[in-house]
């Protein structure tokens, strides 16, 4: 840490500060040119208080898609001001890694008045949020008690740590309880996330990797961007993401947005928004493969040679004759060419457009299709993801500098950063289901099979009977129809414990039997490394002490498991600090051999460790200098644009061998659309991370939460901007705001994802969580979330 000069003048307001500014020779101008947004926040912090010491650490890790160095004022033990990184930032190598306003404005989350205090037992029913005060040796006792006597009656398949990702600092967040219960017998397991489950499965069934990424010191090499459902301004996708963006237009790149939004991405990063129906995009992606094939636009020579299933002559053994891509793409089977005019009715994209980027990208090299992960949050999204990997490998964009094989696209050649090293050991529960798909199993586990995505086992023993939810709201808040969710929670008989870790009485805590208060990661040491993308360590130090009686989920765990006679294996006899240490040794033996020891680290107050990228990493280089010596880990050794693993399971999985366009199960093309007209999606806020920030008053300023509707379709509703509306389907209705614009598509509506649901006496939320609208109903292939395939109704409210 450094102290802080006394020649700055902190203790001045900013009348004084400009004042005293001019005395140097600053323009006053200078002062009045910050974007709007970070003026609203840093006019809040003044007056200046003269700080006593400036600490660097790292953002605190709420899974927002970046990882961030913020540079923190303290005074008086107190945190009073918030800025972000100071390195210099002339490198494309090496640039700073900037806070957003989630992490700038962190100090209206760090001293929020509702911050939990104390141990709390539920005294009401579930969902009421009454709850008593409790000492920590009562809530532990219970906890480890109902811990035992679900063991007992159950056996541990019947515990289950769900998904959660409110943090990342090694210390705190689920990977402390998942530890904990691997060393007491395991518990039932899941694989797949929210974020990723069509895009982390489908990719490798092209490529036999999700590697596919070239690491972004190379974006600048390109000179065609697709931003394909992509909105790295708003929810980052690996900090400095628009950095090289933007490098990349300077050095002559052209970036197109496909969207359904004027997102904030297609607003400062594109050269043209092209918008898009939602759960169309394999529409367009078979019209430009119609545009190429039938202009000769596509790169023959690479799909010969590093490619299979394209056509009839390349078509594997057992699969001879199926239809192949370009079968499907020239209608030949089907008798439906897919060409720009038949996405256009789809779509809504004029013919025009569509040809103009199918040659554009298929004729401009090397370019990039980079996808975001919105599309493939939809019903039938792995066929999405495979769509845009083909296109990458139609046009030769794939092994080369400047290009992108698509699909997840982790960062070559090492997949990128690790996320949590803290070790939670083998879990004794070979059981694992889908993270989605946990309110199944608290329904009928014990029916589940392969069929519902179980792994390990051939069925399940047990129901979930007990959850010790850590870093989560997605029992609740950020699980697919809300209103149903309550109510299996709500239902004591199958759920019979629930024991939550936070900071703050979430939708998701007020369910909980036990609550237990959390620290922040600012009173606690910590570590995290990148977000997907990244080559740095990024140290958290411990800057204020735990308030009131809150403490870190390891420590939580670390007294649970003394309780369960597991504490000497738990710790292994190491504290915090020797945990955090013990972490940078093995970043110091795998990817960081420079990385330097915990006590350098503090005293350097550098808040970063980066190695520079000089030379970044091409993915799949080497294949594509020598296929034959350097297969890819597909059945085939190639690119599968047919695949035959899909093939053999077609029947029984609804997801074709090539990507085909599907209609949704709920579509504007559908029965439902008399009743529900209306596409409904929920995009990452910049207010928020998930749910987390959405009591942060001066984020809650800048981006209110209301629904977005196209001016057309409120025009035809009688709907005035500002005006409160009810958003409607047959899973539950919503009052909110809403803001009339032509940044959206007509027919859909946007609601931002993560509001704290808070439904009113007749259950009405009146918060604006989309979660209310959204279906439990899983994508075919993954397993995942289809959150996004939504119809519903709007119209103007009857009541204020």
């Amino acid at each position: 840490m450094e102290k802080q000069s006394k020649t700055v003048p902190f203790g001045l307001d900013r009348r004084e500060f400009i004042k005293w500014a001019s005395t140097l020779g600053l323009s006053v101008g200078a002062f009045g040119t910050m974007p709007e947004v970070i003026s609203l926040i840093d006019k809040k912090t003044r007056p200046y208080v003269l700080a006593d010491k400036v600490i660097r650490a790292g953002c605190p890790a709420h899974n927002c898609g970046g990882r961030c160095v913020l540079k923190l004022y303290v005074k008086d033990e107190k945190i009073v001001r918030i800025e972000t990184d100071d390195r210099p930032n002339d490198s494309v190598a090496n640039p700073q890694l900037r806070a957003c306003i989630r992490g700038r404005s962190y100090l209206r989350r760090q001293y929020h008045p509702d911050r939990l205090k104390y141990p709390l037992i539920r005294t009401g029913k579930r969902g009421e949020g009454k709850f008593r005060r409790a000492s920590w040796s009562e809530a532990l006792d219970k906890v480890a008690s109902e811990i035992k006597r679900i063991k007992s009656a159950y056996g541990n398949q019947a515990i289950y740590v769900p998904y959660g990702t409110g943090s990342y600092n090694q210390l705190n967040g689920r990977q402390t309880a998942a530890r904990l219960f691997n060393l007491i017998g395991g518990s039932l397991g899941y694989y797949n996330s929210y974020s990723w489950a069509a895009i982390s499965k489908a990719t490798p069934y092209v490529f036999g990797t999700s590697v596919t990424g070239n690491q972004r010191q190379d974006w600048i090499n390109s000179k065609y961007i697709l931003m394909w459902s992509w909105n790295p301004s708003e929810m980052r996708d690996g900090t400095n993401s628009e950095f090289f963006l933007k490098k990349a237009k300077e050095n002559g790149a052209k970036i197109v947005c496909i969207d359904p939004r004027m997102s904030m991405s297609a607003v400062s990063l594109a050269d043209e928004w092209i918008p898009i129906r939602p759960g169309t995009d394999v529409a367009l992606m078979s019209a430009m493969a119609y545009v190429m094939i039938t202009e000769d636009l596509y790169d023959k020579a690479f799909v010969d040679k590093y490619c299979v299933g394209f056509d009839k002559k390349q078509m594997p053994e057992g699969a001879e004759d199926a239809e192949s891509y370009r079968d499907y793409i020239l209608g030949i089977h089907d008798g439906t060419p897919k060409t720009p005019e038949w996405a256009e009715k789809l779509t809504t994209i004029p013919e025009e457009t569509i040809r103009k980027l199918a040659r554009d990208y298929a004729t401009t090299k090397p370019a990039m299709l980079y996808q975001g992960y919105g599309m493939q949050r939809r019903a039938y999204g792995e066929t999405a993801v495979i769509g845009g990997c083909v296109l990458a490998a139609m046009t030769g964009n794939i092994g080369i500098p400047g290009g992108c094989a698509s699909g997840l696209a982790l960062q070559a050649d090492d997949g990128g950063p690790f996320w949590n090293v803290f070790p939670t050991g083998n879990n004794p529960i070979k059981a694992r289901i889908p993270s989605f798909l946990w309110t199944e199993a608290v329904l009928r586990g014990n029916e589940m099979t392969a069929d519902d995505g179980v792994k390990g086992v051939d069925k399940l023993d047990s129901d979930i009977k007990l959850i010790y939810g850590v870093a989560t709201n997605a029992l609740i808040n950020q699980h697919a129809n809300v209103n149903r969710t309550a109510k299996i929670l709500a239902d004591e008989s199958k759920v019979e414990f629930i024991v939550i870790h936070e900071q703050f009485m979430t939708p998701t805590a007020k369910f909980a039997d036990v609550v237990l208060p959390v620290c922040t990661q600012l009173e606690m040491l910590g570590l995290e490394d990148g977000w997907k993308y990244g080559d740095e360590v990024i140290l958290m130090p411990k800057i204020l002490d735990p308030p009131h009686e809150t403490k870190s989920d390891y420590r939580i765990c670390t007294e649970v498991a003394g309780l369960l006679g597991v504490k000497e294996a738990y710790t292994e006899g190491k504290n915090e600090r020797e945990w955090i240490d013990w972490i940078l040794g093995v970043y110091r033996s795998t990817r960081f051999p420079d990385v330097p020891s915990l006590n350098k680290f503090e005293k350097s107050n550098a808040g970063v460790y980066a190695r520079p990228v000089k030379n970044p990493a091409i993915a799949f280089e080497d294949f594509r200098k020598d296929p034959a010596k350097n297969k890819l880990k597909t059945p085939s050794g190639k690119i599968e644009i047919f695949s035959k693993r899909l093939y053999d399971m077609h029947e029984s999985k609804y997801i074709p061998p090539v990507p085909k366009f599907i209609e949704e199960w709920e579509s504007p093309f559908g029965r439902e659309a008399k009743k529900y007209p209306y596409q409904v999606i929920g995009h990452h806020y910049m207010g928020r991370v998930h749910s987390t920030h959405d009591n942060n008053d001066w984020t809650n300023e800048a981006f209110p939460q209301r629904v977005f509707i196209n001016e057309l379709d409120a025009n035809e509703k009688g709907i005035r901007n500002g005006d409160q509306v009810k958003i409607y389907n047959d899973r539950g209705t919503i009052i909110m705001p809403c803001r009339v614009t032509k940044k959206i598509l007509p027919g859909v509506l946007d609601i931002p994802q993560g509001s704290w649901w808070t439904p009113d006496k007749n259950g009405i939320d009146r918060r604006g969580n989309v979660n209310v609208l959204t279906s439990e109903r899983w994508t075919p292939l993954a397993f995942g979330n289809a959150q996004h395939t939504i119809m519903a109704n709007i119209e103007k409210a009857e009541e204020a």
